[in-house]
């Protein structure tokens, strides 16, 4: 067990997820302003390749081997939730998993391990040659 858990007064799924949602966005924004992208409308048209609840989920897939057991149990608890809106544009599937996948950064975040929200977001960047966005359609 994450040491910062053992006795830690973690606020709910919801609120994690919504720390979550923010600090991953965070970090989407400083990688493209990092890679040299300095167009308000470019930056945000390339971060919706990345905060989507489908790009979200894709994320999370590449994060899951390297979870931890409170990590996956801050997942499922928030994947499980009944208080989830239905989602306008995304699966249930993908909504309920990138709303675990926030919860688990929002869970780090509130426990301040940015170090380990930085190594586990560096992985959803690995083998991306898309830039976050899923091509379905070939030109």
């Amino acid at each position: 067990m994450h040491d910062s858990v053992i006795g830690a007064s973690l606020p709910s799924v919801a609120a994690l997820a919504y720390l979550g949602d923010a600090r991953h966005s965070l970090f989407v924004r400083h990688m493209l302003v990092a890679k040299g992208i300095s167009k308000s409308g470019e930056l945000n048209e390339l971060s919706l390749g990345f905060v989507t609840a489908e790009a979200q989920a894709r994320a999370y897939e590449k994060i899951e081997p390297y979870l931890s057991e409170d990590e996956r149990s801050v997942f499922k608890r928030a994947f499980n939730s009944t208080h989830l809106n239905k989602p306008k544009r995304a699966s249930g599937k993908d909504y309920r998993t990138a709303t675990g996948f926030e919860a688990v950064i929002g869970m780090l975040h509130w426990l301040g391990d940015e170090k380990r929200i930085d190594e586990l977001l560096s992985k959803t960047l690995e083998n991306d040659t898309d830039g976050g966005q899923k091509n379905d359609t070939e030109d």
